[in-house]
């Protein structure tokens, strides 16, 4: 139900804004606007204002299905108009004045996106401390001398100045850009780090990525923040009720290599597997003030991906350290500019590199995703469910500035046609075009729906 309600909000907020963003600026420039309908369909409410602007009488609208609105404005193309409101004819009108009002839903979109991450600078999000966990063997990470337990105390793309790091997400974030920007990475080490404070670069350039999912982190080599490695609930009749394990055990050792935390040691019972079985391991824990020795063996089981690991029954790990990163006024501001144009930016180049192949199209999410993202993103709290609705309306406002004739971008192509020439396209050329578009935007609609069910199905 949570589910059902976030994506309802979400998907009603965003549409809404977008189509004010196209009705404010049309009335600013004269434009008379007929409808304002959030969604399509049979009308579930319409109403119209009681003091409408003048020249205005708008009616708006809330259809039965969501997925959508539009802004019916005055125009000749599609019905006659009488004389005297000639003037307020959105196709009469010049074409600064009619490129603004296209312009203008995407770019309330990316307005929404800046006030969002904004907000949630100035409310104040819970997140991880920077510690690095343990790297994955082989990984970027590990190969850069990284053991697990540093702190970044800043961090930047090579050649540029470095920034502090607040919490985990932020490095995430940089690392993040880092790799699908092909762009090295300098983390700056806290002194009180293991190995004393220095600089390590992280060779992200080479690394050739197709797809933003978890795989990625794995290969760069740092996958989370440091946790404890504590054993917590345990299963009746698993690997590590039968060992002797309790819940509280910190592990100490394993086959007598010290454990750093919590990552090393999952990442440990998952490669004990060997020929199909997992073989035993000696570990050696601290239950209270006391060291006890256990002989462990996980069971083999067989991944998602098909990959046998091993597993023990047990919640290895506790929560990492949180930190309250709370920004101010102007400070908070500013960061919401900034993560509006990266995520922008990043945005843009993963479309293009789908385009040309260097990326892969299981990047592109639809409905399905966004309801499942919704839900989650609510509940863990305010801060949450607004840094996803940013994402999405980021997401909307690029999407439609894309120069597809059935979107907003489109329009913006054929007034930059017009504005080099001197006269607009013709009718056959806008058929032409508008079904080239429509073909275009129902594959990659067809793509994300298959995307999604895919990855809540498959």
């Amino acid at each position: 139900m949570l589910t059902v309600v976030a994506f309802i909000i979400a998907l009603g907020l965003l549409i809404a804004v977008h189509e004010y963003g196209h009705y404010r600026v049309a009335v600013a420039c004269g434009v008379k606007v007929l409808r304002f309908s959030i969604g399509f369909g049979r009308p579930l409410a319409k109403w119209k204002a009681r003091r409408p602007r003048p020249g205005q009488d708008t009616e708006f609208v809330i259809g039965a299905f969501p997925l959508g609105g539009f802004v019916k404005m005055l125009d000749e193309r599609e019905g006659p108009v009488a004389a005297e409101e000639r003037d307020r004819a959105f196709n009469t009108r010049p074409l600064g004045a009619r490129a603004l009002i296209v312009a203008a839903g995407p770019a309330a979109n990316l307005l929404l996106a800046v006030l969002l991450y904004a907000c949630v600078g100035w409310y104040g999000v819970q997140e991880p401390v920077p510690v690095l966990a343990s790297p994955v063997a082989g990984s970027i990470a590990q190969k850069a001398g990284l053991v697990g337990g540093e702190t970044v105390a800043a961090a930047g793309f090579e050649g540029e100045a470095l920034k502090p790091m607040a919490s985990f997400e932020e490095v995430r974030w940089l690392l993040t850009r880092g790799a699908l920007d092909g762009r090295d990475v300098r983390l700056r080490l806290a002194p009180s780090s293991p190995g004393g404070g220095r600089d390590v670069l992280l060779h992200l350039a080479g690394t050739k990525v197709s797809e933003a999912d978890a795989q990625l982190f794995r290969r760069i080599g740092i996958v989370g923040p440091w946790t404890k490695p504590v054993v917590g609930d345990i299963l009746e009749g698993s690997p590590a009720q039968r060992a002797g394990l309790a819940k509280d055990d910190v592990v100490l050792t394993a086959d007598g290599e010290r454990i750093v935390d919590a990552q090393q040691l999952r990442e440990r019972i998952r490669g004990t597997v060997q020929g199909g079985k997992a073989r035993t391991m000696e570990w050696r824990v601290q239950r209270g003030g006391t060291e006890v020795a256990l002989r462990v063996t996980p069971e083999a089981v067989v991944g998602e991906t098909g990959v046998v690991k091993g597993k023990i029954g047990a919640y290895v790990g506790a929560p990492p350290e949180f930190v309250t990163v709370r920004k101010g006024p102007l400070e908070g501001l500013a960061s919401g500019v900034v993560r509006t144009w990266e995520v922008s930016e990043l945005t843009l180049r993963m479309m293009g590199r789908m385009v040309i192949g260097q990326a892969s199209l299981k990047n592109l999410s639809g409905p399905l995703t966004i309801a499942d993202y919704a839900g989650k993103s609510a509940s863990l709290g305010l801060a949450q469910y607004m840094l996803f609705l940013a994402l999405i309306s980021v997401s909307l406002g690029v999407l439609n500035l894309l120069p597809l004739p059935v979107l907003d971008g489109g329009h913006l192509m054929y007034y930059l046609w017009e504005a080099a020439t001197g006269r607009s396209v013709s009718d056959a050329w806008m058929e032409r075009l508008q079904r080239g578009g429509v073909a275009v935007l129902l594959a990659m609609m067809s793509i994300a729906l298959f995307n999604d069910v895919t990855r809540l199905f498959g």
